[in-house]
């Protein structure tokens, strides 16, 4: 199983900012559309960043709400984990687990792709898991 059977089953649309809206502006936009995490985009739809609640939270924390008027550029994770549509679902798991973090950007040509969510990898593993055991259960009772 593929992260692109993930995004095929729940689409591929991404709620993304500029590096220049401020803090105060994506936090609306986490609420609005209840994610955890917006894309940070650069030219031509490349991901420059990824900021989470964790990043507000931690702003916060060190600036007070200050912080909540910087641009997103300031704050955001730059160094951002992306996997690619061919990327086995075990595979992801682990790199969130390792990297303790929820979501994940797809891209495709260096261009933003997609984004899984630790939410979208459980979900499709216990599908899997739900079919092997149903598997498992025909298997049995047919013998």
């Amino acid at each position: 199983m593929t992260v692109a059977r993930i995004l095929d089953a729940k689409g591929r649309a991404v709620v993304t900012a500029e590096p220049t809206i401020s803090m105060h502006a994506v936090a609306r936009m986490l609420a609005q559309h209840r994610i955890g995490a917006v894309v940070i985009v650069g030219p031509g739809q490349s991901v420059a960043g990824i900021l989470s609640e964790r990043d507000i939270v931690r702003a916060v924390s060190e600036r007070g709400t200050a912080a909540l008027d910087d641009p997103v550029a300031a704050h955001m994770t730059k160094r951002v984990i992306t996997c690619l549509g061919s990327t086995p679902i075990r595979e992801v798991m682990s790199i969130m687990t390792t990297g303790k973090f929820r979501h994940i950007p797809v891209v495709r040509d260096g261009r933003l792709d997609g984004m899984i969510s630790i939410g979208d990898v459980v979900k499709q593993r216990l599908a899997e898991l739900e079919h092997e055991s149903q598997t498992l259960r025909e298997y049995i009772t047919a013998s």
